[in-house]
């Protein structure tokens, strides 16, 4: 075959040509002026596809664990349905039960010490652990991986245990030692390295030992009241067929109906893990904001590069208009032209962030808690096109509505400013329109839709703080009085010059930097309060499953100990909310920051008189003799967003058995003090018969050294070994550690903001280039030296960064006192060490775009420009 025979037939190219000449006229003249290149659209590309790219990851590393949970739902989950229950082991009539649906798995967990038993070590070695009981079936699904290669079931016999490495790291141990968990001596047979259904158990504040349950019996912390989970798993015996999701819950409801009062929560293998499924929904929709704030941060790009694009074809268009072209059809073949870029930037974003999951994965796919799939849903790309759709649309459509008013005489005569007639009513309207459909999907494709709203109200507000600080400055600048140094009066001049820099500098940087500003001072005023701001009455440890008759022992070791200390008790069960006014908790629709409360097992307490803490805010405390029907205090803020109130009954399954309770009052809880104090408190009668333990706290005196601490927890832990001292300190120190890297996905997420603000001025230095290489070509022909310009330059963009800073510590310290202070009630600290940080970020953003510009101005050389003029 030659190369001729690969090249189009003239009939061939006859088709084609008919099939372009069949196109209407404005979308062949679209075609024709596009194809001299899209170089003027490179900053408007960049834009949209970073925009789309942070909304397309998020979707898409949302979608990839969404599937890893369905993909390994079995294996997370240690089956295809797991009941679950606190303190109460299933019974025998329970257990029969659930056997009927297929094979069955129990296993038992609980906090407690381990604690070294080597007598030449030093005995105050001990650590806070989740230890787990398992039966000889566990795992149902996957498999437990020993380092080594241990089998699992050999390790666990006699009184073996498998303990993660972590422990062993901070105890000192190794391999062959021993350990004393509760009252019973077990011995390190293997180190763990995976254990399947992590993920779906609850989240541990302690490295995990696993070992047998006889083992675990003989521990002696299995105790009426002591606060273990039960969990339940089976695998259906479906002759090799997958089970449905309808025929899991299906299955579910009859188990609920069979056992009415078992008070199980149940979870099955297509969601293993409600709790991390709502988390991880939660930052998706949060971070999907941040998405579209780096778009609309972007669209000022957008903005400017359709405005140049048309000031660029003004002739053009006067030509065309001289010709007869219609207004509609001048406005047809750019709006085709910006909506074929558009779809070049969408196309690019939705590439790059379908990526992300697959670096993520690679980068720390080990730490992730579950694996990654390479799976973008329908939903989520939709969710991206049409976001970046509507954006391109919302700020190209002003700037598109000029291009149809431009007048023939631009050909008679020079054009020596842009033309900034308003558009006509249509085009104003579509933009309108935009705005609305933009406004209305960020609300509906949002749970939190009050978040949402909010969201788009205060970038409103923002983008227009910042869009009036870019047309005042200017005409500040006109108004400063002249200065000695003439550095400082060009940089000024450049400043209040039509079309400078002022509003492109603050657009693009001011709403990433507010971003970046406010999560700074959230997580300083976090820190702060969860660190520093303890209250002084701040109880140093919390202690779990305390006997009442350990109660005056304890109290009298602790003051022994170190004098002065102050032990508080409070008796302490958990049990799930079944029912609210009659209707079962899954019927219902509450609010999601209210939800919590629904989806799981809570903490119970029972008291004569109003704890600690607790302020009465509507009925009344019950008499300290009562002996009525079961009556309940309610947490009044909660109570609100479930719509409890006075009179109301809420139905707790506590110990497998069903209590309602009348509401007799509503709390307002002071929790910051970190005193003993829960959401749902019991007339005693409702619960002094039931088998409990008690939760204390001791509250040391300020004197009291860390050598003191040290050697109070080796007397606790030697004399009353089944309880658990958990040092509030280390607990903050866990929660902080979280908070750390979900502040971290937030800053990163904020960072593309910033970085799209970065493409902002980038181009509007591009854009305004031509004219300040003319301008320094004519000082440096009258003689100013190039070091002059350049600190000329310097000082420019110096005050712009410290305008662009102040304004953006100003809305980010704003919005993050709202949040503190308004959301999460917690006193807002301001961080200048945070602040300046951000600050410097932005100098040094500015300080380089605006010295490649420099740079670029200086090497000009004279001739050409000035010829040209």
């Amino acid at each position: 075959m030659s190369r001729t025979d690969l090249a189009p037939t003239a009939t061939q190219r006859s088709a084609a040509g008919r099939s372009y000449d069949a196109l209407p006229v404005w979308m062949r003249l679209a075609a024709r002026d596009l194809k001299a290149g899209i170089g003027d659209f490179a900053v408007f590309i960049g834009c949209i596809a970073l925009g789309v790219m942070a909304i397309t990851a998020v979707g898409a590393l949302s979608d990839g664990l969404r599937g890893g949970l369905a993909r390994q739902g079995m294996e997370l989950l240690g089956g295809d349905i797991s009941f679950v229950r606190p303190h109460a082991r299933a019974s025998e009539a329970e257990r029969a039960r659930l056997a009927t649906i297929g094979r069955l798995s129990e296993t038992a967990s609980l906090r407690t010490m381990a604690r070294r038993v080597d007598p030449r070590a030093d005995q105050s070695a001990q650590a806070l652990a989740e230890v787990k009981g398992v039966d000889s079936r566990y795992p149902l699904a996957g498999a437990v991986i020993l380092e080594g290669g241990a089998n699992f079931a050999a390790a666990l016999s006699g009184a073996g245990a498998v303990v993660d490495p972590l422990l062993l790291e901070k105890m000192g141990l190794r391999v062959g030692d021993e350990l004393r968990i509760g009252e019973a001596k077990v011995a390190v047979t293997a180190k763990l390295k995976t254990e399947p259904d992590a993920v779906s158990d609850r989240a541990t504040f302690g490295p995990r030992v696993l070992v047998s349950m006889a083992t675990l019996q003989s521990t002696g912390l299995i105790q009426p009241g002591t606060l273990i989970r039960w969990r339940y798993a089976v695998a259906l015996d479906n002759g090799g067929s997958n089970p449905t999701p309808a025929g899991l819950h299906n299955l579910a409801d009859d188990v609920k109906r069979d056992l009415p009062e078992a008070g199980f929560t149940i979870a099955d293998r297509f969601d293993p893990s409600p709790q991390l499924t709502r988390t991880l929904e939660r930052l998706r929709q949060f971070l999907t904001l941040i998405g579209l704030a780096s778009l609309l941060v972007g669209g000022v790009g957008v903005a400017n590069a359709v405005a140049t694009f048309v000031d660029k074809r003004r002739k053009v268009i006067a030509i065309m208009k001289s010709l007869g072209a219609p207004r509609g059809l001048i406005f047809r073949v750019f709006l085709a032209q910006v909506l074929a870029v558009t779809a070049i930037g969408i196309g690019i974003g939705l590439a790059l962030g379908a990526m992300v999951p697959v670096i993520v994965a690679r980068a720390v796919g080990e730490v992730l808690p579950v694996e990654l799939t390479f799976a973008v849903s329908a939903a989520s790309l939709a969710t991206a096109i049409l976001y970046g759709l509507l954006v391109a649309l919302l700020y190209a459509l002003w700037p598109l509505g000029r291009a149809e008013h431009v007048s023939p005489s631009v050909l008679f005569r020079d054009d020596v400013a842009a033309d900034r007639t308003r558009p006509g009513r249509p085009v104003i309207a579509a933009t309108v329109a935009v705005a609305i459909a933009l406004l209305a999907f960020t609300v509906l494709a949002s749970d939190a839709k009050l978040v949402a709203l909010s969201f788009c109200g205060g970038m409103a507000v923002v983008l227009g703080i910042f869009a009036g600080a870019g047309r005042l400055v200017p005409l500040l600048a006109r108004r400063i009085p002249r200065a000695r140094r003439p550095e400082v009066n060009l940089a000024l001049r450049s400043i209040a010059a039509p079309g400078g820099l002022a509003g492109s500098v603050l657009l693009s940087l001011g709403i990433g930097l507010s971003l970046l500003i406010a999560i700074a001072l959230v997580e300083a005023s976090l820190e702060a309060e969860l660190t520093g701001r303890l209250p002084e009455t701040a109880p140093a440890y919390f202690v779990l499953d305390l006997a009442k008759s350990e109660l005056a022992g304890f109290t009298a070791l602790v003051n022994r100990e170190i004098g002065g200390s102050t032990v508080q008790s409070a008796p302490m069960l958990r049990g799930r909310l079944v029912a609210i006014k009659g209707t079962p908790v899954e019927s219902l629709k509450v609010a999601p920051d209210a939800a919590w409360v629904l989806s799981g097992d809570r903490g119970l307490t029972f008291d004569a008189g109003v704890p600690a803490g607790s302020t009465i805010v509507k009925g009344a405390w019950w008499p300290k003799d009562y002996s009525g029907e079961p009556l309940v205090s309610f947490e009044a803020e909660l109570a609100g967003k479930l719509g409890i109130g006075l009179g109301d009954t809420v139905t707790v399954n506590v110990l497998g058995r069903n209590l309602t309770a009348k509401v007799a009052s509503l709390r307002e809880v002071k929790w910051d003090n970190l005193s003993l104090n829960f959401v749902i408190v019991f007339s005693p009668n409702a619960l002094e018969a039931a088998p409990y333990k008690l939760l204390a706290t001791i509250v040391l005196p300020k004197a009291a050294s860390l050598d003191a601490e040290a050697s109070l927890a080796k007397a606790m832990g030697q004399t009353y070994p089944s309880v658990t001292p958990v040092r509030v300190r280390d607990a903050i120190a866990q929660f902080n550690g979280v908070l750390a890297k979900v502040l971290t996905a937030v800053r990163v997420a904020s960072g593309v903001t910033l970085l799209a603000g970065a493409l902002v001025l980038a181009g509007a230095l591009a854009t305004a280039q031509r004219r300040r290489i003319l301008d320094a070509v004519i000082l440096k022909a009258l003689g100013v030296t190039r070091a002059r310009i350049l600190l000329a330059h310097a000082i420019e963009y110096g005050l712009l960064a410290l305008v662009a800073g102040v304004l953006a510590t100003a809305l980010g310290s704003l919005a993050a006192w709202i949040s503190v202070d308004k959301v999460m009630t917690v006193p807002f600290v301001f961080s200048l060490f945070a602040v300046m940080q951000v600050l410097a970020l932005a100098v040094a953003l500015v300080a380089m775009f605006g010295g490649i510009g420099t740079w670029a101005m200086l090497r000009a050389p004279a001739v050409p420009f000035l010829k040209s003029e």
